[in-house]
């Protein structure tokens, strides 16, 4: 079974590659998040050669960052298949599939004991940053050969490896989008970054300190912005003088409000009631139709102006800005290759028509995978969250059913990579969100990097005089 020798050195590896032998080249897969793992996982149980190359110190570098906050998925939705299988083998047990882990749990309870994983850990290298894609003697213009050359991937510390296919799930939570509201940086948001947190900044936490008594602003209308503006709402409890803007382009924040009871996972349907009521009530400054423009430092603080159509132009002074706008997937390190993309959502021409956030939630995208997927570049592939480029209808279990059909097609079972299902919860709006009673903390809900996330705040008293624990 080729994939019980490990990794091939890089100095016996590009020699091997220059001699023609694709087959005997590793499948290389960037990244090591919940997709990134489960694609190994998959290649494990195939007996196919793999190399994982992750650019941070360990599993789910990316979920780290946001490890305070909860998923309102719960377990069953979160661990793949392939790698429950690999894991249990070894005498690992489940989480209580109906818990909602944190994205610290989310590692050490699945993503760190995956890693560690005897079919795994020896393929896997930590600090390995991809810094570009391309196939050994070939740009992308050279047509001849092409589809019998091995892909190069060269690591930003000028070592460069071979392989015979490529699965790139690096994410997208290092390519935030800009706050300006065309899809450009704002005027003066460079100069204003030490002012700017991206999302989910640690407010309970951590930066408690950083926002504590302050003016923050908070601009977007996802789920990322949500449970920023429930965190800095349960903040101002505790500490007096903090106050809250929140800025959306759109003319009502009923999306991001939701769905309400109608949503099939709890831990998001009653997120929108509870911001729908702390704007009612005041606690949160609502500011619609705002598209920032201009972004200014003076004295310690800092101001940015929106301006419309019409040219009518509005400011908001505060001492933080939350940029929650999103993220963008980075093709750069695939310049040199062959891709298929949409013009508009960055994902495959493909899959775009099937995640269009204007026709579908996460729960209504219908079920897909290798073909998809696929680029006029063979044996390459994006899946995870960089797979759906700026649609924010993704899940994890949509990128583990997305590993598997592509996996299953690298070892050439190709009616297992087209027999494509999903088992999604359904819901009204991917951008919904609510609060689910367990233990003693409230589930928020963000959707990024691939799960729908929830983060831990203590019970805060609703409008009607009760409170949800959560």
């Amino acid at each position: 079974m080729s994939g019980c020798r490990g990794p091939i050195p890089a100095e016996e590896n590009i020699p091997a590659a220059r001699a023609g032998g694709l087959g005997d080249l590793p499948i290389v897969v960037i990244g090591a998040g919940p997709v990134g793992l489960a694609a190994a996982a998959h290649l494990a149980g195939r007996g196919l050669d793999f190399l994982v190359l992750e650019a941070g110190a360990g599993a789910g570098a990316s979920v780290a960052r946001w490890g305070h906050v909860r998923l309102f998925s719960p377990w069953r939705f979160d661990i793949d298949g392939a790698a429950r299988r690999l894991l249990e083998a070894e005498g690992w047990t489940a989480p209580d599939p109906d818990r909602l882990p944190t994205g610290a749990e989310l590692i050490s309870g699945y993503l760190a004991p995956l890693a560690a994983h005897p079919a795994i850990a020896p393929r896997l290298r930590f600090g390995a940053h991809v810094a570009a894609i391309s196939r050994l003697g070939h740009d992308r213009v050279r047509t001849s050969g092409r589809e019998n050359a091995p892909f190069l991937i060269r690591l930003a510390s000028g070592e460069e490896i071979a392989a015979r296919a490529v699965i790139d799930a690096s994410g997208t939570w290092t390519t935030p989008n800009v706050l300006g509201a065309n899809g450009l940086p704002a005027h003066g948001e460079a100069a204003a970054a030490p002012y700017i947190d991206h999302a989910l900044p640690d407010i309970l936490g951590a930066d408690r300190r950083t926002y504590a008594g302050r003016h923050t602003l908070v601009v977007g209308a996802g789920h990322s912005a949500a449970t920023t503006l429930l965190a800095l709402a349960a903040l101002a409890e505790d500490a007096p003088g903090t106050s809250i803007t929140w800025a959306i382009r759109a003319a009502s924040a009923s999306r991001t409000y939701g769905g309400g009871d109608a949503d099939a996972l709890p831990a998001r349907g009653a997120l929108g009631t509870r911001l729908r009521e702390h704007v009612r009530s005041g606690r949160i400054r609502l500011l619609t139709g705002f598209h920032t423009h201009t972004v200014s430092r003076d004295a310690g603080r800092v101001t940015v102006t929106s301006r419309d159509l019409t040219g009518a132009e509005r400011s908001v002074t505060a001492d933080r800005i939350v940029a929650a706008t999103g993220y963008r997937p980075d093709h750069a390190i695939a310049s040199e290759l062959r891709l298929d993309l949409d013009p508009v959502l960055g994902s495959t021409r493909a899959l775009a028509p099937l995640i269009d956030p204007d026709q579908h939630s996460c729960g209504t995208v219908p079920p897909h995978g290798v073909d998809e997927l696929a680029h006029p570049e063979p044996d390459y592939y994006a899946v995870g969250v960089k797979s759906y480029g700026r649609a924010p209808t993704f899940l994890l279990a949509t990128g583990y059913e997305q590993a598997r059909s592509v996996v299953a097609a690298l070892a050439g079972d190709w009616d297992a990579a087209r027999d494509v299902r999903l088992d999604l919860p359904e819901t009204g709006v991917c951008s919904s969100g609510l609060a689910e009673a367990q233990e003693t903390r409230v589930g928020l809900a963000t959707g990024i990097t691939g799960g729908l996330l929830a983060a831990p705040l203590p019970s805060v008293a609703t409008a009607s005089g009760g409170s949800c624990c959560g």
